[in-house]
């Protein structure tokens, strides 16, 4: 259900609620909460609609991956995992909300990727090397958007199982 969706049948049950107080109340307190009650229903809507247009325009669409676990593998085995927090910045004009609910695509293309080729620093089983997954994601992730639709990729947060002595 939409957001404006669930305010005008909060509004509509309020309106119900104080008509049904209505004839108990005094003329002059009717025509006082009448009018505040109409003006409250008329107005929100609208500027609740026009406050996701800004949003929009500003250019921040986005897909957000909670956090998702990838192996980290040396030599064929798992020595760690590493959960990610990540952030698919979306150009202008692509729809947000399509891309949106692909979000468990983007996360099994993420887990499947890191299955088959380690993302970890050399080295350094804990940290992620952030330019060779975003390389490598970029293309992943593409392949279901498809190509011109992904501005930048964001690492938000990356917590290892196992930390460094």
């Amino acid at each position: 259900m939409k957001p404006s969706g669930i305010l005008e049948g909060f509004f509509i049950q309020a309106l119900s609620t104080i008509l049904r107080q209505y004839r108990r109340m005094k003329p002059d307190r009717r025509y006082l909460l009448g009018a505040a009650a109409a003006c409250l229903c008329l107005s929100a809507p609208p500027a609740l609609a026009s406050e996701g247009g800004e949003a929009k325009k500003a250019g921040n669409a986005s897909v957000q991956l909670g956090a998702v676990a990838i192996p980290i593998s040396v030599d064929g085995r798992v020595v760690n995992y590493i959960f990610l927090n990540i952030r698919i910045n979306l150009t202008m004009t692509a729809d947000e909300a399509k891309f949106r609910d692909k979000e468990p695509y983007f996360r099994d293309a993420l887990v499947r990727a890191a299955s088959r080729t380690s993302f970890a620093q050399s080295g350094k089983d804990y940290l992620l090397d952030e330019p060779r997954f975003k390389q490598a994601m970029m293309g992943e992730w593409t392949k279901i958007t498809g190509p011109g639709v992904i501005k930048s990729i964001d690492v938000l947060s990356q917590s290892p199982k196992r930390h460094p002595y």
